[in-house]
């Protein structure tokens, strides 16, 4: 298994470079959400509708360096590989048929298409870098609004499906790992103030999603009414202060009478992810949760931040398969998985 080679084939080309705040946040994200002027809106487009809308952003983009992937032309395995490499969402899987998405070569941007809405443009970057991901993905914008006619008007500005995304159509997110405030039973407390102030928590691939590992996604809940700025600069200055309170919760946990207890639970994941040789992908998210917290705090010098990142991806059931190269039953994947985690850490020690 030469699993450096298939890991650079199969991790996002967004995982790696350089990650503001990224002792706290994972990434930032923007996604736009746009429609065609003239065409029922997907989920009420025909056959003929929905290839059309894809014909028109081929064509658009057609001199740029993205390239499609036709969903109806992959096999589940490929499909579910596009969902963990977050280029895709759960929601476009659920009816293959007419549906597909366009890649940049970095990764950094997908545009997804006939989707809840037609166009889905997305920008994704490692760290606290929404501002970034926005002058990406409004270029891209721009591009295709050059070429394409918009859904728009006047006084609601973006129409979309869901009217909760009307007027600027952004979705801005950040995908924060905040393991201290969970084990100093606060992550609870501290979340539930946000829908307060207009934003929402999910959890690890956005919408009626789970937390695992201590992911959790930070969105705006309104696009109508602000400006893509204002959204984009409460978003930071709310995950700021989600920052400031995990970074002390972590110094509270490194104090003198929490510090033996946070190095043994550390080690201990350490221990089982080195040398396990059954691993569920459940008991894996736990024992990485705990080994990324105890390697941003120094707590295990040998091994990295970015080779802990890239286990996150290494330990999914889809990149799992795509770097055994054959379909696994549920044990076999648990075999495979231990098998992946020990070489991938050894490798790094050498």
């Amino acid at each position: 298994m030469d699993l450096k080679k298939k890991m650079k084939d199969l991790l996002p080309g967004w995982l790696h470079g350089p990650a503001p705040e990224g002792d706290v946040v994972v990434s930032s994200r923007i996604r736009l959400a746009r429609n065609l002027q003239g065409y029922s809106f997907p989920h009420q487009a025909d056959e003929e509708a929905l290839e059309t809308v894809i014909a028109k952003v081929e064509n658009a983009l057609e001199k740029t360096a993205f390239t499609m992937k036709r969903l109806d032309g992959l096999t589940q395995a490929d499909r579910l590989l596009l969902v963990e490499q977050y280029l895709i969402s759960p929601d476009l899987l659920k009816n293959p048929s007419h549906r597909g998405v366009m890649v940049n070569p970095e990764q950094t941007v997908a545009i997804m298409l006939n989707e809840e809405d037609h166009i889905r443009i997305q920008s994704i970057l490692p760290g606290l870098a929404l501002q970034e991901a926005w002058a990406e993905a409004n270029r891209v914008d721009d591009l295709l609004e050059a070429e394409l006619d918009y859904a728009f008007a006047e006084k609601a500005g973006y129409l979309t499906t869901c009217p909760t995304n009307v007027g600027t159509g952004l979705r801005a997110s950040v995908m924060l790992h905040l393991p201290a405030l969970q084990m100093v039973d606060q992550v609870k407390k501290v979340l539930s103030v946000l829908p307060h102030v207009g934003l929402s928590v999910r959890g690890i691939y956005g919408e009626g999603t789970e937390s695992a590992g201590n992911l959790y996604q930070i969105s705006n809940q309104v696009t109508l009414g602000l400006t893509e700025d204002e959204i984009i600069g409460k978003i930071i200055s709310v995950t700021k202060q989600v920052m400031d309170q995990e970074r002390s919760a972590r110094e509270a946990l490194l104090a003198k009478e929490s510090r033996l207890q946070l190095e043994d639970r550390v080690h201990r994941a350490y221990g089982l992810l080195s040398e396990a040789r059954l691993i569920s992908s459940e008991e894996a998210f736990k024992l990485w949760n705990n080994v990324l917290l105890g390697v941003k705090l120094d707590l295990i010098p040998e091994v990295s931040v970015e080779q802990v990142n890239e286990l996150f991806f290494l330990i999914r059931p889809a990149i799992l398969q795509h770097i055994v190269g054959k379909d696994l039953t549920p044990h076999e994947r648990d075999y495979y998985r231990a098998e992946v985690i020990r070489k991938h850490l050894k490798t790094k020690r050498e």
